[in-house]
């Protein structure tokens, strides 16, 4: 467990799983939480983490900190996304290996299971088949991060753990109408259509693929009840263990934001992965359910988008 006063160290802090954590720290009672924005601490420089941790010595990190995007980002960038991934997590894990960190949370992505697992996909899959080629920089860049934790522990007997979400959403999401996830660019580009008082949305793909989306804050969560309740070599899922299609989302989305017009699908544009589910029945083993349903998040998200000016223009 955890100590109230034990020194915390949240890398990416200012994105949307970090601010998240940081929020459910607080909430709970943890007070001596460090931080570090990106101009204060590159962590693709060894040499400034390396100092980072040799001065600060964090009792626990959360390594949130990523280069993420959608489709078209992983697509057109696939060398920064891993280099700057890779890096970033190796860094921050081997520094904090070498401080004596008591122990460390590193937060993936459920893009890390091969595109054709079986559906719900249990943590046992990872690594059997083949990836998802619209997101393989990311993926392999996650799964080495995974493994390198996995590695240290038996190695060097370390306590360091991982988790894997499903699709996120939630406060100080990215709202880019194309380097961002599916349902925060529905979310402005639904905004936008209402506000314009446009009779027709584009939406890509077919709307065929089925997906499941977690609040960040019920991530967050898991994350602090992970770190004080769970040891391993194997990650654990975050999800709700519910999917829907992106149709149905996108209706759902349209409904929030009260956006009355017709909506169209643009089959040239790629759908990503059939369908992906979490198989969620070892979180739920050790304790943990999600308490956020999707329309709920989704009225939540939309206030953040509108209160939150920054948040769309990245």
């Amino acid at each position: 467990m955890m100590e109230k006063n034990a020194k915390i160290y949240v890398s990416g802090h200012r994105g949307m799983v970090g601010s998240a954590i940081v929020r459910e720290l607080k909430r709970q009672g943890y007070e001596n939480i460090i931080t570090r924005t990106h101009k204060e601490l590159d962590l693709c420089r060894q040499d400034a983490v390396e100092a980072f941790f040799a001065e600060e010595k964090p009792e626990y990190v959360f390594l949130a900190a990523a280069k993420v995007g959608g489709i078209v980002a992983n697509q057109e960038a696939l060398a920064d996304f891993m280099y700057d991934n890779m890096t970033l997590e190796m860094n921050v894990i081997h520094s904090a290996w070498k401080n004596g960190c008591k122990k460390l949370e590193f937060l993936g992505s459920s893009c890390i299971y091969p595109r054709m697992a079986p559906q719900p996909m249990k943590e046992s899959c990872l690594l059997t088949s083949e990836l998802e080629k619209t997101n393989e920089a990311y993926a392999l860049a996650k799964i080495s991060g995974l493994k390198y934790c996995e590695f240290l522990n038996r190695q060097y007997g370390t306590d360091y753990i991982s988790v894997m979400p499903t699709n996120l959403y939630g406060p100080n999401d990215n709202y880019h109408p194309t380097h961002s996830h599916v349902l925060p660019a529905l979310i402005r580009r639904f905004h936008e259509a209402k506000v314009n008082n446009l009779p027709e949305v584009t939406c890509w793909g077919d709307g065929s693929p089925l997906r499941e989306f977690l609040y960040v804050d019920d991530l967050a969560n898991l994350c602090v009840f992970l770190m004080n309740n769970y040891s391993g070599n194997e990650t654990v899922n975050a999800g709700t263990g519910k999917e829907l299609t992106i149709k149905e989302l996108t209706e759902l989305v349209a409904k929030v934001i009260g956006y009355n017009g017709k909506i169209n699908w643009d089959s040239t544009k790629p759908n990503g992965t059939p369908r992906k589910l979490l198989d969620v029945s070892k979180a739920t083993a050790l304790g943990w359910t999600y308490k956020t349903e999707l329309e709920d998040g989704i009225r939540l998200s939309y206030e953040d988008f509108l209160n939150n000016p920054m948040r769309a223009e990245r």
